[in-house]
């Protein structure tokens, strides 16, 4: 009896140590980045250049929707790490806000890739097409999708018998995959991810090959059609990063009924670092270093 306790302990203390190491590492990181973020977004508001170019106000609105993801995922992290439980509607709005910013940055990033693919492969039309007003029409449209897909998703969980229970506090700590209550929800998450997945990649792989088509029949202006192509290139990797915090719940459901609590809580902790706290971190650091005209407006803000 002596030697269980024993090594219960020890079992106890590790997972502890554990938490304790990732609260630590996951809230420096996310508060860094934060600082980073926030101040990127001050950086495309600070200058009328930023203010009144499509592609930096499609940045903008893709750093804002990080953002709040990331801010939104580090508050559910650390109720998770003190114990807290919340109760059903408080943390239905917590991850109904988390999930509409989640889909934003897969769909920004298509119309970024869409606004690279039109100033290559039609120059001329450039101007005409990618306006100021149809940015800012785009940009309504994704909201307006992202919340009508919120919007389903609180009219599945309705169908959810809350009124059989006794007490509307959650059992589980407070996570978008603990709030896909009933099999309506889960297929219908499992479906919308499949179909962004699917839309968003081929959207994007497309305009790469329309720049490479564009790219070999062109005679002039090969630097700025490489430029494109590099472009598009950072946006299908941002886009990669972005589509994996929404194949999340997809990924965890199945696994948490095939392994035990302590290596299930583990696999959690990694799966948090690397699918939701990293693409988040990434975008302002691929996008506003690599942009001459941002770069060192950024740097001196940071400085400074």
């Amino acid at each position: 009896m002596s030697s269980r306790s024993n090594i219960s302990v020890e079992l106890q203390y590790q997972e502890f140590l554990e938490e304790v190491i990732t609260f630590t590492l996951c809230t420096i990181i996310s508060c860094v980045f934060l600082f980073i973020n926030g101040t990127m977004l001050f950086t495309l508001r600070s200058k009328s250049v930023f203010r009144d170019t499509c592609r930096y106000i499609l940045l903008f609105n893709l750093l804002l929707a990080d953002t709040v993801q990331l801010s939104l995922s580090m508050v559910l992290f650390l109720l998770a790490v003190c114990r807290i439980k919340l109760t059903y509607p408080l943390c239905g709005s917590i991850t109904s806000l988390s999930n509409l910013t989640n889909v934003i940055s897969p769909l920004t990033l298509m119309v970024m890739s869409l606004e690279r693919c039109v100033a290559v492969c039609l120059p001329l039309r450039h101007v005409v097409i990618i306006t100021i007003t149809n940015i800012r029409m785009a940009i309504v449209a994704l909201w307006a999708l992202s919340s009508l897909h919120n919007f389903t998703r609180i009219a599945l969980l309705l169908d959810f018998p809350f009124k059989d229970l006794e007490t509307l506090q959650m059992e589980r700590f407070c996570s978008d995959f603990a709030m896909l209550l009933g099999p309506s929800s889960k297929d219908y998450d499992n479906a919308f991810t499949g179909f962004l997945f699917v839309s968003a990649g081929l959207i994007v792989i497309s305009s790469y090959v329309g720049v490479i088509i564009a790219a070999r029949s062109a005679s002039e202006g090969k630097s700025s059609t490489l430029k494109a192509r590099n472009t598009l290139l950072l946006h299908l990797v941002q886009l990669c990063l972005s589509l994996s915090s929404t194949v999340y719940n997809p990924i965890i459901g199945p696994i948490s009924k095939i392994i035990t609590r302590v290596e299930f809580s583990r696999l959690q902790r990694f799966l948090y670092i690397v699918i939701i706290i990293s693409p988040r971190c990434l975008s302002s650091l691929i996008y506003g270093l690599r942009d001459q005209t941002i770069r060192p407006v950024l740097l001196q803000n940071l400085c400074c």
